[in-house]
């Protein structure tokens, strides 16, 4: 009895010793992925990098982990616009069956599917902010965009000028969707509003009203898959396959 107690001591003490180093060494591959991220993808800031499942040690040995969340504060995507970004806010990807190097230089992920967050401020900068002629004498511009609520966005647009000597100043709003089509983010008003008595021709005013945004180069190569308006901004899935996590 006193022997078998001996080993149950040891056999405790060595599951307890093993789980210290798994966790140690968890943490410190989780310190450089995050690095190699960090410096693979040119980031202002050090993401967050959590290995998931236990132990660590065993999926090391098999060459892959099976889920690794990586979080990205703020990531400044392409616009397909030479010298502008637009701020993609709270990006988390998780990726699955990521095979990795044995210093972590490079890694790969089978799959990884994710969420983000554009604020309407940064989308607004793809707006028609500036005044523009919807006809002789009146233009018009968007001056602000907010959550519509049940997935739409509202669309403020601010006219102003004069029309056959009759003076327009009005502030309107616009329900408008949002849609992703080819790695776009596309906002299309439901209905056109009606300004005054003016005779308006469709396309001068959704030359307005609508607008797209490029949101390109995410990291790894994850793409947009779909968008959603939402009290701060519009919310983000994205996925991808044979993602890119460093070198």
């Amino acid at each position: 009895m006193r022997a078998l107690r001996i080993l149950l001591i040891i056999a405790v003490i060595l599951g307890a010793l093993f789980v210290v180093v798994d966790r140690v060494a968890v943490h410190v591959a989780e310190g450089k992925a995050a690095d190699k991220v960090k410096a693979s993808e040119n980031l202002a800031t050090t993401p967050d990098v959590d290995i998931k499942g236990f132990p660590f040690l065993t999926q090391v040995a098999g060459g892959s982990l099976d889920d690794v969340e990586v979080g990205i504060k703020d990531y400044q995507a392409a616009t397909g616009k030479a010298g502008q970004t637009i701020r993609v806010d709270d990006l988390k990807a998780h990726m699955k069956d990521v095979t990795f190097s044995g210093d972590y230089s490079s890694a790969v992920a089978a799959a990884a599917t994710g969420t983000a967050t554009i604020s309407y401020g940064e989308l607004l900068k793809a707006a028609k902010s500036e005044p523009t002629d919807i006809v002789p004498g009146v233009r018009a511009h968007v001056v602000g965009l907010s959550d519509g609520g049940n997935g739409k966005i509202k669309v403020a647009v601010r006219v102003k000028g004069a029309f056959a000597g009759i003076p327009v100043d009005k502030s309107l709003s616009v329900l408008s969707s949002v849609t992703v089509e080819d790695g776009r983010v596309r906002v299309r008003a439901d209905s056109l509003p009606a300004i005054g008595g003016l005779s308006l021709a469709e396309d001068r005013v959704r030359s307005i009203t609508d607008f797209q945004q490029a949101v390109d180069q995410l990291p790894g190569g994850i793409k947009i898959d779909q968008v959603r308006a939402a009290q701060d901004g519009v919310d983000v899935s994205v996925k991808g396959s044979h993602v890119r996590l460093a070198g």
